[in-house]
């Protein structure tokens, strides 16, 4: 063993040790790592959290705005076509209901919400005035 003992400097079990113990980690450090990452995980929510916070306390009901208004116009179609639309379907098929389009709805709901979140990646950057 005297030539192990030159390559590891010392007992060779206690380096193979301390080289271990520098591989893997400890539970504790497994945790840190779990709640640092659930912690990034939960910031979203967070701010998403926050600015539902902000919304409501304002006094408009429809939060003042374009595009709010046409969300509110297309929360309101897709409300008729898929719900309302079909109830009434069922309680009178005689009677004729409209068709709405909802190509169109779904189209305008799509880019406002890409609008929406390009919006908030840009306050997170610091770009946004």
């Amino acid at each position: 063993m005297g030539w192990f003992s030159k390559v590891f400097n010392g007992n060779p079990i206690e380096a193979i040790g301390k080289a271990g113990d520098a591989l893997f980690t400890s539970d504790e450090e497994r945790q840190q790592l779990s709640n640092d990452l659930a912690e990034i995980q939960q910031k979203p929510l967070l701010m998403q959290a926050l600015a539902n916070t902000h919304a409501a306390q304002h006094r408009s009901t429809f939060v003042a705005g374009a595009r709010p208004f046409l969300l509110w116009v297309c929360g309101f179609g897709f409300l008729f076509t898929f719900l309302i639309n079909p109830i009434l379907q069922w309680i009178m098929p005689e009677a004729g209901t409209p068709e709405l389009p909802t190509d169109v709805m779904m189209e305008l709901t799509l880019a406002l919400l890409g609008l929406a979140s390009l919006r908030t990646v840009e306050k997170i950057k610091g770009v946004a005035k």
